[in-house]
Protein backbone atom coordinates (compact mmCIF):
# COMPACT_ATOMS: atom_id res chain seq x y z
CA UNK A 1 0.00 0.00 0.00
CA UNK A 2 1.22 3.49 -0.86
CA UNK A 3 1.47 6.00 1.97
CA UNK A 4 -0.81 9.05 1.60
CA UNK A 5 0.50 12.48 0.73
CA UNK A 6 2.49 14.04 3.51
CA UNK A 7 3.67 10.65 4.85
CA UNK A 8 6.36 8.16 3.93
CA UNK A 9 7.15 4.53 4.93
CA UNK A 10 8.99 3.58 8.08
CA UNK A 11 12.36 1.86 7.86
CA UNK A 12 10.75 -1.60 8.16
CA UNK A 13 8.04 -0.70 5.62
CA UNK A 14 5.39 -1.72 8.12
CA UNK A 15 3.63 1.61 8.44
CA UNK A 16 3.61 5.27 7.50
CA UNK A 17 5.00 8.28 9.31
CA UNK A 18 4.65 12.00 8.69
CA UNK A 19 7.28 13.74 6.64
CA UNK A 20 9.20 16.50 8.36
CA UNK A 21 8.79 20.06 7.11
CA UNK A 22 11.79 21.83 5.63
CA UNK A 23 12.19 25.59 5.26
CA UNK A 24 14.81 28.14 6.23
CA UNK A 25 13.84 29.06 9.79
CA UNK A 26 15.37 31.38 12.35
CA UNK A 27 16.12 28.37 14.57
CA UNK A 28 18.43 26.83 11.97
CA UNK A 29 22.11 27.82 12.32
CA UNK A 30 22.15 28.94 8.69
CA UNK A 31 18.98 30.99 9.05
CA UNK A 32 20.10 32.64 12.29
CA UNK A 33 23.51 33.45 10.80
CA UNK A 34 21.98 35.07 7.72
CA UNK A 35 19.50 37.00 9.86
CA UNK A 36 22.35 38.28 12.05
CA UNK A 37 24.32 39.38 8.99
CA UNK A 38 21.23 41.13 7.65
CA UNK A 39 20.68 43.09 10.86
CA UNK A 40 24.38 43.92 11.16
CA UNK A 41 24.44 45.26 7.59
CA UNK A 42 21.32 47.36 8.21
CA UNK A 43 22.84 48.82 11.39
CA UNK A 44 26.07 49.60 9.56
CA UNK A 45 24.21 51.37 6.76
CA UNK A 46 22.14 53.28 9.34
CA UNK A 47 25.30 54.35 11.19
CA UNK A 48 26.77 55.56 7.89
CA UNK A 49 23.60 57.54 7.20
CA UNK A 50 23.80 59.19 10.63
CA UNK A 51 27.48 60.00 10.04
CA UNK A 52 26.64 61.66 6.73
CA UNK A 53 23.82 63.65 8.34
CA UNK A 54 26.13 64.94 11.07
CA UNK A 55 28.75 65.95 8.47
CA UNK A 56 26.30 67.21 5.85
CA UNK A 57 28.15 70.49 5.26
CA UNK A 58 31.58 68.97 4.67
CA UNK A 59 32.99 68.79 1.12
CA UNK A 60 33.09 64.98 1.00
CA UNK A 61 29.38 64.67 1.78
CA UNK A 62 28.34 67.64 -0.36
CA UNK A 63 30.33 66.42 -3.37
CA UNK A 64 27.99 64.06 -5.22
CA UNK A 65 24.45 65.20 -4.40
CA UNK A 66 23.65 64.68 -0.74
CA UNK A 67 20.02 63.81 -1.43
CA UNK A 68 21.04 60.89 -3.66
CA UNK A 69 23.52 59.71 -1.02
CA UNK A 70 20.85 59.82 1.69
CA UNK A 71 18.37 58.02 -0.55
CA UNK A 72 20.92 55.36 -1.49
CA UNK A 73 21.86 54.72 2.15
CA UNK A 74 18.18 54.49 3.13
CA UNK A 75 17.57 52.03 0.28
CA UNK A 76 20.58 49.96 1.39
CA UNK A 77 19.11 49.70 4.89
CA UNK A 78 15.94 48.21 3.41
CA UNK A 79 18.04 45.99 1.10
CA UNK A 80 19.61 44.34 4.12
CA UNK A 81 16.29 44.09 5.94
CA UNK A 82 14.35 42.67 2.97
CA UNK A 83 16.39 39.46 3.23
CA UNK A 84 14.52 38.76 6.48
CA UNK A 85 11.39 38.16 4.36
CA UNK A 86 13.10 35.06 2.95
CA UNK A 87 13.58 33.52 6.41
CA UNK A 88 10.78 31.83 8.29
CA UNK A 89 7.72 29.80 7.34
CA UNK A 90 6.65 30.81 3.82
CA UNK A 91 3.08 32.01 3.39
CA UNK A 92 1.28 33.34 0.33
CA UNK A 93 1.70 36.91 1.59
CA UNK A 94 5.43 36.60 2.25
CA UNK A 95 5.92 34.84 -1.07
CA UNK A 96 4.31 37.80 -2.83
CA UNK A 97 6.37 40.31 -0.86
CA UNK A 98 9.75 38.59 -1.12
CA UNK A 99 10.72 39.07 -4.74
CA UNK A 100 8.72 42.24 -5.40
CA UNK A 101 10.17 44.09 -2.39
CA UNK A 102 13.66 42.94 -3.24
CA UNK A 103 13.27 43.94 -6.90
CA UNK A 104 11.89 47.42 -6.20
CA UNK A 105 14.44 48.28 -3.51
CA UNK A 106 17.37 47.06 -5.58
CA UNK A 107 16.24 49.08 -8.59
CA UNK A 108 16.04 52.12 -6.32
CA UNK A 109 19.65 51.49 -5.24
CA UNK A 110 20.95 51.05 -8.77
CA UNK A 111 18.98 54.08 -9.97
CA UNK A 112 20.65 56.21 -7.29
CA UNK A 113 24.06 54.86 -8.32
CA UNK A 114 23.28 55.63 -11.96
CA UNK A 115 22.17 59.15 -11.01
CA UNK A 116 25.38 59.76 -9.02
CA UNK A 117 27.47 58.51 -11.95
CA UNK A 118 25.69 60.75 -14.45
CA UNK A 119 26.20 63.64 -12.01
CA UNK A 120 29.97 63.08 -12.17
CA UNK A 121 29.96 63.40 -15.96
CA UNK A 122 27.72 66.47 -15.91
CA UNK A 123 29.78 68.19 -13.22
CA UNK A 124 32.98 68.01 -15.22
CA UNK A 125 31.35 69.01 -18.48
CA UNK A 126 29.80 72.09 -16.90
CA UNK A 127 33.13 73.88 -16.45
CA UNK A 128 32.02 77.00 -18.32
CA UNK A 129 29.55 79.38 -16.65
CA UNK A 130 27.50 79.52 -19.84
CA UNK A 131 27.41 75.75 -20.29
CA UNK A 132 23.93 74.40 -20.90
CA UNK A 133 24.70 71.30 -18.81
CA UNK A 134 24.82 73.37 -15.59
CA UNK A 135 21.04 73.29 -15.43
CA UNK A 136 21.23 69.55 -14.71
CA UNK A 137 23.24 70.25 -11.55
CA UNK A 138 20.77 72.67 -10.01
CA UNK A 139 17.56 70.94 -11.02
CA UNK A 140 15.78 67.83 -9.83
CA UNK A 141 16.17 66.00 -13.14
CA UNK A 142 18.36 63.31 -11.59
CA UNK A 143 15.74 62.73 -8.91
CA UNK A 144 13.17 62.40 -11.68
CA UNK A 145 15.44 59.83 -13.38
CA UNK A 146 15.56 57.78 -10.17
CA UNK A 147 11.78 58.03 -9.82
CA UNK A 148 11.11 56.91 -13.41
CA UNK A 149 13.52 53.97 -13.23
CA UNK A 150 11.94 52.79 -9.98
CA UNK A 151 8.40 53.22 -11.32
CA UNK A 152 9.19 50.90 -14.25
CA UNK A 153 10.12 48.14 -11.81
CA UNK A 154 7.00 48.87 -9.74
CA UNK A 155 4.92 48.48 -12.90
CA UNK A 156 6.59 45.14 -13.69
CA UNK A 157 5.85 43.89 -10.17
CA UNK A 158 2.21 45.07 -10.31
CA UNK A 159 1.67 43.22 -13.60
CA UNK A 160 3.36 40.16 -12.08
CA UNK A 161 1.14 40.19 -8.98
CA UNK A 162 -1.96 40.77 -11.10
CA UNK A 163 -1.40 38.12 -13.78
CA UNK A 164 0.40 35.28 -11.97
CA UNK A 165 1.52 36.09 -8.41
CA UNK A 166 3.87 33.91 -6.33
CA UNK A 167 2.26 31.46 -3.93
CA UNK A 168 3.15 28.93 -1.25
CA UNK A 169 3.98 25.45 -2.51
CA UNK A 170 4.55 22.15 -0.72
CA UNK A 171 7.14 20.14 -2.61
CA UNK A 172 7.00 16.48 -1.53
CA UNK A 173 9.20 15.01 -4.26
CA UNK A 174 12.49 16.89 -4.16
CA UNK A 175 13.66 15.58 -0.76
CA UNK A 176 13.13 12.05 0.55
CA UNK A 177 11.12 12.01 3.77
CA UNK A 178 10.65 15.78 3.82
CA UNK A 179 8.03 18.25 2.66
CA UNK A 180 9.79 21.36 1.38
CA UNK A 181 7.70 24.47 2.05
CA UNK A 182 8.74 26.90 -0.66
CA UNK A 183 7.52 29.79 -2.76
CA UNK A 184 6.47 29.18 -6.34
CA UNK A 185 7.31 32.27 -8.39
CA UNK A 186 4.07 32.02 -10.34
CA UNK A 187 5.23 33.46 -13.64
CA UNK A 188 8.89 32.63 -14.35
CA UNK A 189 8.83 35.14 -17.21
CA UNK A 190 7.88 37.98 -14.84
CA UNK A 191 10.53 36.88 -12.33
CA UNK A 192 13.29 36.96 -14.93
CA UNK A 193 11.97 40.24 -16.35
CA UNK A 194 12.40 41.74 -12.89
CA UNK A 195 15.96 40.42 -12.60
CA UNK A 196 16.69 41.41 -16.21
CA UNK A 197 15.68 45.00 -15.56
CA UNK A 198 18.04 45.11 -12.56
CA UNK A 199 20.78 43.74 -14.81
CA UNK A 200 20.06 46.38 -17.46
CA UNK A 201 20.38 49.25 -14.98
CA UNK A 202 23.52 47.67 -13.51
CA UNK A 203 25.10 47.46 -16.96
CA UNK A 204 24.26 51.11 -17.68
CA UNK A 205 25.75 52.22 -14.36
CA UNK A 206 28.88 50.15 -14.95
CA UNK A 207 29.42 51.55 -18.46
CA UNK A 208 28.86 55.18 -17.42
CA UNK A 209 31.10 54.80 -14.35
CA UNK A 210 33.83 53.20 -16.46
CA UNK A 211 33.73 56.13 -18.88
CA UNK A 212 34.04 58.62 -16.01
CA UNK A 213 36.78 56.80 -14.10
CA UNK A 214 39.63 59.03 -15.40
CA UNK A 215 38.09 62.31 -14.24
CA UNK A 216 39.66 64.20 -11.27
CA UNK A 217 39.47 62.48 -7.90
CA UNK A 218 38.42 65.48 -5.81
CA UNK A 219 34.77 64.48 -5.75
CA UNK A 220 34.71 61.80 -8.40
CA UNK A 221 32.92 58.62 -7.30
CA UNK A 222 33.23 56.93 -10.69
CA UNK A 223 36.07 54.62 -9.66
CA UNK A 224 34.27 53.61 -6.49
CA UNK A 225 31.04 53.04 -8.40
CA UNK A 226 32.90 50.99 -11.02
CA UNK A 227 34.26 48.65 -8.33
CA UNK A 228 30.86 48.38 -6.64
CA UNK A 229 29.14 47.56 -9.94
CA UNK A 230 31.78 44.95 -10.77
CA UNK A 231 31.16 43.26 -7.41
CA UNK A 232 27.40 43.56 -7.91
CA UNK A 233 27.60 42.03 -11.40
CA UNK A 234 29.92 39.21 -10.31
CA UNK A 235 27.62 38.27 -7.43
CA UNK A 236 24.46 38.09 -9.54
CA UNK A 237 26.10 36.40 -12.54
CA UNK A 238 27.33 33.63 -10.23
CA UNK A 239 23.97 33.59 -8.44
CA UNK A 240 21.94 32.44 -11.46
CA UNK A 241 23.55 29.00 -12.06
CA UNK A 242 23.84 28.30 -8.32
CA UNK A 243 20.20 29.30 -7.75
CA UNK A 244 18.99 27.03 -10.55
CA UNK A 245 21.01 24.05 -9.30
CA UNK A 246 19.87 24.13 -5.65
CA UNK A 247 16.62 23.12 -3.99
CA UNK A 248 14.76 23.65 -0.76
CA UNK A 249 16.10 25.91 1.95
CA UNK A 250 19.50 26.15 0.27
CA UNK A 251 17.90 27.90 -2.71
CA UNK A 252 16.57 30.58 -0.37
CA UNK A 253 19.93 30.84 1.40
CA UNK A 254 21.71 31.40 -1.92
CA UNK A 255 19.42 34.31 -2.80
CA UNK A 256 19.84 35.84 0.66
CA UNK A 257 23.60 35.55 0.35
CA UNK A 258 23.48 37.28 -3.06
CA UNK A 259 21.36 40.11 -1.61
CA UNK A 260 23.68 40.62 1.35
CA UNK A 261 26.87 40.38 -0.74
CA UNK A 262 25.75 42.89 -3.37
CA UNK A 263 24.45 45.27 -0.68
CA UNK A 264 27.78 45.07 1.17
CA UNK A 265 29.57 45.74 -2.12
CA UNK A 266 27.60 48.94 -2.70
CA UNK A 267 27.96 50.11 0.89
CA UNK A 268 31.65 49.28 1.19
CA UNK A 269 32.92 50.53 -2.15
CA UNK A 270 30.94 53.78 -2.32
CA UNK A 271 30.68 54.94 1.30
CA UNK A 272 33.48 53.38 3.38
CA UNK A 273 36.25 55.44 1.72
CA UNK A 274 34.29 58.60 2.56
CA UNK A 275 33.73 57.41 6.13
CA UNK A 276 37.47 56.83 6.40
CA UNK A 277 38.15 60.44 5.38
CA UNK A 278 35.46 61.84 7.69
CA UNK A 279 36.57 59.86 10.75
CA UNK A 280 40.31 59.33 10.35
CA UNK A 281 41.54 61.91 7.82
CA UNK A 282 39.58 65.10 8.51
CA UNK A 283 42.39 67.19 7.00
CA UNK A 284 41.38 65.83 3.59
CA UNK A 285 37.75 66.84 4.13
CA UNK A 286 38.35 70.53 3.40
CA UNK A 287 37.98 72.83 0.42
CA UNK A 288 41.74 73.47 0.45
CA UNK A 289 42.43 69.75 0.01
CA UNK A 290 39.96 69.61 -2.88
CA UNK A 291 41.63 72.59 -4.56
CA UNK A 292 45.04 70.93 -4.23
CA UNK A 293 43.65 67.85 -6.00
CA UNK A 294 42.21 70.01 -8.75
CA UNK A 295 45.57 71.77 -9.25
CA UNK A 296 47.43 68.46 -9.33
CA UNK A 297 45.03 67.06 -11.93
CA UNK A 298 45.40 70.14 -14.16
CA UNK A 299 49.21 69.91 -14.02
Amino acid sequence: MRCPDGEWPTEKKDGCQKKSLEFLSYEDPLGSALASLSLAGALLAFATLILFFRNAETPVVRANNRSLSYLLLSALIFCFLCSLLFIGYPTTVTCMLRQTTFGIIFVLCISCVLGKTILVLIAFKATQPSSSTRMWLSSGLLNILVFICTCIQVLICIIWLTVSPPFQEMNQKSRVGKVVIQCNEGSPFAFWCMLGYIGLLTTCSLVVAFLARTLPDNFNEAKLITFSMLIFTAVWVSFIPVYLSTQGSYMVAVEIFAILSSSCGLLGCIFFPKCYIILLRPELNTKAALRRKQTTHKK
